[in-house]
């Protein structure tokens, strides 16, 4: 069995993908994988080129929820300082300055925005009250945002 990294392939792969095929079979994987990859952007394509035909008979009117339009983004307001930091900060940069906030501070933003914890439900994890976890919280906001 040999081990094949898709992200050398295709080089639309952010991160390692390994795949085990058969010695015999690799260079027919390769181009039975490459042929569904081009089959799936030939659909986006059409997919693409209807949504601009349609556009164009109906005369552009569609909600603002549609797709990527500035009046939509205009509207959405974030809910809170963290949406307005990983708005700004991209994911490297995000990375980056959560490594340097200290453990607890981290281990708590991590439950609250990622696992989507509550936070009576990360004071009870850790044994603690929930004032603490809260203040951890904005601690720990107040520093990404000066990083």
């Amino acid at each position: 069995m040999a081990i094949i990294n898709l992200r050398k392939i295709f080089p639309a792969y952010e991160l390692d993908c390994f795949v085990d095929v058969p010695d015999e079979d690799i260079e027919a994987y390769v181009k039975s994988l490459t042929k569904e990859v081009a089959d799936v952007y030939v659909a986006a394509q059409r997919e693409e080129n209807a949504r601009h035909r349609q556009m164009y008979r109906y005369n552009a009117q569609y909600p603002l929820g549609f797709g990527d339009e500035i009046e939509w983004d205009a509207l959405q307001q974030p809910d809170d300082l963290f949406e307005v930091l990983l708005s700004r900060l991209n994911k490297e940069q995000l990375h980056t300055a959560l490594k340097r906030l200290p453990e607890k501070q981290l281990n708590r933003i991590h439950a609250f925005y990622f696992l989507g914890k509550s936070k009576s439900e990360i004071a009870r994890d850790e044994g603690v009250d929930e004032k603490a976890v809260r203040l951890g919280i904005e601690r720990g906001l107040a520093t990404l945002k000066k990083s």
